[in-house]
């Protein structure tokens, strides 16, 4: 039988302008979401209303705890890519899950945007975080 992945088997990577940010790695949290929309319609004479759906990108959220200051290169880099002060910035995200079978699917997230970033300390004792929101037109999972 099968054992359930957990998240000692994802590894996650942040990729900028193909360089893969290797020192971004204390990933606390990790979660996409792919977005759907239903559609529902309906039409005189027909006794049930007739669906669809439509595909609106992916979305994801991280909170990361850093050990330098790498991370403000992350954030300027994504500012950068915001004020297009940089023509052709790019920032990607790769998933790897590593499942007992051997079977590992990455999922790659292209040219992803980011939403606000906040770096917060809860408290003395509390590790610093630094929340990512990002949102992808597409992705692809490569097996």
């Amino acid at each position: 039988m099968a054992k359930r992945i957990k998240g000692q088997e994802a590894e996650i990577l942040i990729v900028k302008d193909g360089e893969v940010l290797d020192t971004i790695s204390d990933i606390k949290s990790f979660e996409i979401t792919f977005q759907l929309d239903q559609l529902s319609e309906g039409f005189l004479g027909q006794t049930t209303e007739q669906k669809d759906d439509v595909f609106k990108g992916v979305t994801g959220r991280m909170t990361l705890h850093t050990a330098n200051d790498d991370v403000f290169d992350l954030i300027d880099a994504i500012v950068q890519k915001a004020q297009r002060r940089v023509p052709g910035k790019k920032i990607n995200i790769k998933a790897t899950l590593n499942y007992d079978n051997g079977d590992r699917p990455r999922v790659l997230l292209p040219d992803v945007s980011f939403g606000p970033i906040p770096l917060g300390f809860g408290s003395r004792e509390a590790y610093g975080e630094v929340s990512l929101d990002f949102t992808s037109s597409t992705y692809q999972v490569i097996r």
